[in-house]
């Protein structure tokens, strides 16, 4: 596989997108990730650490359409996928789509949203396609769906449901940045918005055939077994009331083959599936209370199963 023009291409997405949000350079190889497999994140972290800022600077890099939904919890599903409306000259109703028509949807502040708002998200994040008074709609090719949320403040807020959650291919944290890092960030605004600079620097056309070459990384059998064995502890642990879906295990291949893409490979290796269990399994888990009191989180938890999941010692080519 000839991976050198799109390598180029990702190197200028992050080179751009490490300008506008500095010191996060893990947090933008993740966000990679599930852009180049066609998966949704979830950026979850306390106001102010760049959230909104990072999709708005993907969006530009990859010149793809943008819009953005803040929640609150007077929004309508009808507000996210539009409305039927009557036209007197045609005597018919018309569509008139809303905001999820897009590209890049940003949806800030979900959990602000009712959980009946956040349900007409769903029909869009896994089918590609809105439902409107009995008619599908098709959404543009690529789409994909970007949430914020805050998981420090519970008033006026609606916990998303486990079939939300099991949608999102990813769950990131961008944390604050260290004392050097936020330094440059302040000298970095003093003349204006970083973001103000990025630049365009691929089309969503090149996207979409970089997402079909990621689908073409190899998964050794070994690799896949891995995977599975991963997935499959997360529902036996003692400490799980819900472990991860097969949907998970699908999203799990997906984000690794693209992660190994980034990484210049063209096949996935065990330590790729390592690196991102956590982002793709965690917010999936549901722990029992006494793991809990134990002061176990889904992230820890998944230190504990993925050090009693034997590794695999010896793939094929």
């Amino acid at each position: 596989m000839n991976m050198n023009p799109y390598m180029q291409t990702i190197s200028a997405i992050r080179t751009q997108l490490e300008a506008c949000i500095l010191g996060k350079s893990a947090e933008i190889k993740l966000l990679l990730t599930a852009v180049l497999a066609g998966g949704h994140v979830l950026v979850e972290d306390v106001p102010g650490t760049g959230k909104t800022q990072l999709i708005k600077a993907l969006a530009r890099t990859i010149n793809g359409q943008f819009r953005r939904i803040q929640c609150h919890p007077d929004l309508l599903p009808s507000d996210i996928t539009g409305v039927s409306i009557f036209h007197p000259g045609e005597e018919q109703f018309v569509f008139r789509s809303g905001p999820v028509f897009t590209n890049i949807l940003l949806v800030d502040e979900i959990n602000r949203a009712t959980t009946k708002t956040q349900s007409a998200l769903l029909e869009a994040m896994e089918e590609r396609y809105v439902t409107v008074d009995g008619e599908s709609y098709a959404l543009p090719h690529p789409f994909m769906m970007f949430a914020t949320q805050n998981p420090i403040e519970f008033d006026g807020t609606y916990m998303l449901p486990e079939a939300q959650l099991d949608r999102f291919m990813l769950r990131i944290s961008l944390g604050y940045p260290d004392a050097a890092t936020e330094a440059s960030l302040l000298f970095s605004h003093q003349y204006g918005q970083p973001i103000d600079t990025v630049q365009a620097v691929t089309e969503m056309e090149t996207l979409a055939q970089i997402q079909a070459e990621v689908r073409h990384i190899h998964l050794d059998q070994a690799v896949g077994d891995y995977l599975v064995n991963i997935v499959r502890k997360t529902r036996d642990h003692a400490l799980t009331v819900l472990g991860a879906s097969p949907r998970a295990s699908v999203s799990f291949m997906q984000a690794a083959k693209a992660y190994a893409f980034v990484q210049g490979r063209d096949y996935v290796i065990p330590d790729d599936l390592k690196e991102l269990a956590p982002h793709v399994l965690a917010h999936r888990i549901t722990l029992r209370p006494e793991a809990r009191i134990e002061g176990l989180t889904p992230y820890t938890f998944m230190d504990q199963v993925l050090k009693q999941v034997d590794v695999p010692v010896r793939l094929e080519r």
